[in-house]
């Protein structure tokens, strides 16, 4: 998910497979019982949903679920913040893990 470069920038990939989750509801929604197809279009609206966020959602979300089972619920930029992003992933760099957590502090401010 993460990679490393020499320059300050941020290499960062989003990787998505709603597509595949997708179809994979809309061919189990083409051979659906009455009683199958309302969680099948649930699903399906969910797999919409998803696949609509933007990749500094995605990433956000990463951020977030990581402070949660650091148990950080504020302070996106502390130090132990950043410690943690680190931890969960080994190879992401200080400046890497701070662009992480401005980006995710400035999604969660915008919602």
């Amino acid at each position: 998910m993460f990679g490393r470069s020499r320059s300050s920038d941020l290499h960062v990939v989003v990787l998505r497979d709603a597509e595949a989750v997708a179809e994979a509801v809309r061919r189990a929604l083409d051979g659906a019982t009455p009683e199958e197809r309302p969680g099948l279009e649930r699903a399906a609206a969910l797999v919409e949903e998803a696949a609509a966020a933007s990749g500094a959602e995605l990433r956000a979300r990463w951020v977030a679920e990581r402070m949660a089972e650091a148990g950080i619920e504020s302070g996106y930029d502390s130090v132990a913040a950043i410690k943690a992003l680190r931890g969960a992933a080994p190879g992401l760099g200080l400046l890497q893990a701070v662009q992480l957590a401005k980006e995710a502090e400035a999604v969660r401010s915008s919602k």
